[in-house]
């Protein structure tokens, strides 16, 4: 009887993979988070914020604020942030320094500084905050557009008050909206898996070139991988706004509007592409908004030519260049389509 041996070799190969070739995949996957790592972190600050009641802090505690920095106590907490320019701008999120009476900054080389806060803006969760000294390092910002499904996101921040953890992950999806505290939606969100808890809020989250592709803004408490970040192209675009200016300018037509299904019927006799509109439930004739044509009851469906569906419609094209402009409203009249003119105040 002959015996024959079947040696096994330590690791189970497969067809066509090399562990050599593995190895130097992981070790490039490696370096890449490594030098991110130290391009990024002298960027990233740490934000302490006091002097902040029970009242005005936004507690995550039910989930309603899912991403912000915890409160250590009643009137204080961390959160993250980046530093955007060489002169001290700073930008992190607006949950983070709301209601704060005193901001405090800790540099990633010891230095903790008092901060100024320049402008805030709840419909987009996007502060700036300025300190002022020598020896910074910005960190840029990508174009967002340019950012795919699958590439790599790297997040840096302060999770639960521990400074300078980096985790990594991928993005996730693209053209996501959250709603933010303002009651507006974010649009054009980026969805990661580099995990993300408390205290990261306002932190970057980075490319594998260790430019800014998004502000890290929410997770969903009870889902794994899951997070999500506004997008660099909007947070750069607000903090240029509220650098500039001190907040962001938009639109404000004076009403309360609900949502509000059409019929087929009404949808084919005025050609609409919508199957919603926006009713007019209340007209607030306060002066800030030209809005004496709107009647109570009429059902918003178009703006300067564009179609509404929703009140977020509304809320998206309300931008700064629509304020103290005549604009065109293509509303239903007892059913009946028609265009009216209107002049968008602006919001306080």
């Amino acid at each position: 009887m002959n015996t024959q041996f079947v040696a096994f070799a330590d690791t189970i190969s497969q067809p066509g993979v090399n562990p050599e070739q593995d190895q130097i995949l992981l070790d490039a996957y490696s370096n890449t988070v490594v030098n991110v790592a130290k391009k990024v972190s002298p960027s990233v600050v740490q934000i302490k914020v006091s002097g902040r009641n029970s009242g005005n802090s936004q507690s995550n505690a039910q989930g309603r604020k899912p991403g912000q920095s915890r409160p250590d106590n009643n009137d204080g907490g961390t959160g993250s942030g980046f530093i955007i320019s060489t002169d001290g701008y700073i930008i992190t999120n607006n949950h983070v320094v709301a209601g704060a009476s005193k901001l405090e900054v800790a540099l990633s080389d010891g230095r903790e500084l008092e901060a100024t806060l320049i402008g805030r803006d709840p419909a987009t969760d996007i502060a700036v905050i300025k300190i002022y000294t020598d020896g910074l390092k910005a960190i840029r910002f990508a174009d967002s557009k340019q950012v795919q499904v699958g590439q790599i996101a790297i997040a840096v921040g302060n999770p639960y008050g521990f400074q300078y953890s980096l985790t990594a992950g991928v993005v996730s999806a693209l053209g996501r909206t959250l709603r933010s505290e303002s009651g507006r939606l974010i649009d054009d969100v980026i969805q990661t898996d580099a995990a993300l808890n408390p205290g990261n809020s306002g932190g970057p989250l980075v490319n594998s070139q260790g430019d800014v592709i998004g502000v890290n803004t929410a997770v969903i408490l009870p889902a794994q991988g899951i997070c999500f970040a506004v997008s660099s192209n909007l947070a750069a675009l607000v903090a240029g706004k509220l650098i500039m200016e001190g907040r962001v300018r938009r639109g404000y037509l004076g009403i309360a509007g609900q949502l509000i299904n059409l019929t087929e019927r009404i949808k084919q006799y005025n050609q609409l592409t919508t199957k919603t509109g926006v009713m007019v439930s209340s007209v607030e004739p306060d002066g800030v908004a030209g809005n004496g044509e709107l009647l109570q009851g009429d059902i918003i469906v178009g703006f300067n030519g564009l179609p509404v569906a929703t009140v977020d419609d509304l809320h998206r094209l309300l931008t700064d260049d629509t304020i103290g402009r005549r604009i065109q409203l293509t509303i239903l009249r007892k059913n009946r389509q028609k265009g009216i003119m209107v002049i968008p105040g602006e919001m306080k």
